[in-house]
């Protein structure tokens, strides 16, 4: 949830500070994704379907990865707001391989 605070927030700038509304949209829909596939990981139906949310949540930890890299490639977000978020987007990222690879080793 913090994290997709972090993302609606940096939208929010995007949008009215630096007049981004492309690019700034398909980081909110990817960013604000990850904790909501996460969250519905929660009640999963099976073991399998546990992988699958938490896998499609690493897609879009992913994708999101991509946008704020596009993001500051095109100077929409200097250095210091770029590392600040992508330090924890890669936490993420770590975070839902290893809980991934897990699952898929035990089975």
């Amino acid at each position: 949830m913090a994290y997709a605070i972090r993302i609606v927030n940096l939208y929010k700038y995007l949008v009215l500070q630096k007049n981004e509304h492309v690019l700034s949209k398909q980081l909110l829909r990817s960013g604000t994704s990850i904790g909501a596939n996460t969250r519905e990981s929660k009640n999963a139906q099976s073991r399998k379907d546990f992988l699958t949310k938490l896998s499609i949540a690493l897609k879009e930890a992913d994708e999101t990865e991509y946008w704020l890299e596009l993001l500051y490639k095109t100077e929409y977000l200097d250095e210091n707001q770029y590392l600040s978020i992508q330090n924890d987007t890669s936490e993420l990222i770590k975070i839902l391989t290893s809980i991934i690879k897990k699952l898929k080793s035990d089975t």
